[in-house]
């Protein structure tokens, strides 16, 4: 069957601004407004979220994961990627990828006195593990989903 394509403005969506983090860790991404396109894109084989940072706020804490490709489209403002190589300066149009089991862990951080915005596209895959290189957490699978535990197995 037929489904009509429209474009999606996601300001009209709601903005999920919670983290699944275990408390501990949540600090860095206070503030943080995702909006999850995906769906109403009728995606069923990537995560596609536009993401809005306020200044002084993370996108996520630096990670890497096991099975998953990422990508983000900066369409707003100044944001600076972090990673093991270092920082670097993204503004809109620049466009960065985290290629799946690639160990090099990837963080966005507005440093700026703006908000700015981008767009995550990401794979989806069952097995995959995020690592959390900066602290001791793992976002493992639990057949049900996913949940963090310590780098050694212990849960939250």
């Amino acid at each position: 069957m037929r489904k009509k394509i429209s474009p999606i403005d996601p300001s009209s969506l709601e903005a999920d601004t919670k983290s699944t983090y275990p408390e501990a860790f949540q600090q860095p991404v206070n503030g943080r407004r995702k909006r999850r396109i995906g769906p109403l894109a009728q995606l069923k084989h990537l995560s596609a979220v536009h993401v809005e940072l306020p200044p002084g706020c993370a996108s996520s804490l630096r990670v890497w994961h096991s099975h998953e490709d990422e990508l983000i489209i900066v369409t707003e403002g100044e944001l600076t990627l972090v990673t093991d190589d270092g920082e670097e300066i993204m503004r809109a149009g620049h466009i960065a990828g985290f290629p799946a089991g690639a160990s090099n862990g990837h963080q966005i951080v507005n440093r700026s006195g703006r908000p700015a915005a981008f767009v995550e596209v990401a794979s989806f895959d069952e097995q995959n593990t995020s690592t959390y290189p900066d602290h001791d957490l793992l976002q493992i699978p639990d057949g049900r989903g996913r949940r963090f535990v310590r780098k050694d197995g212990t849960p939250y």
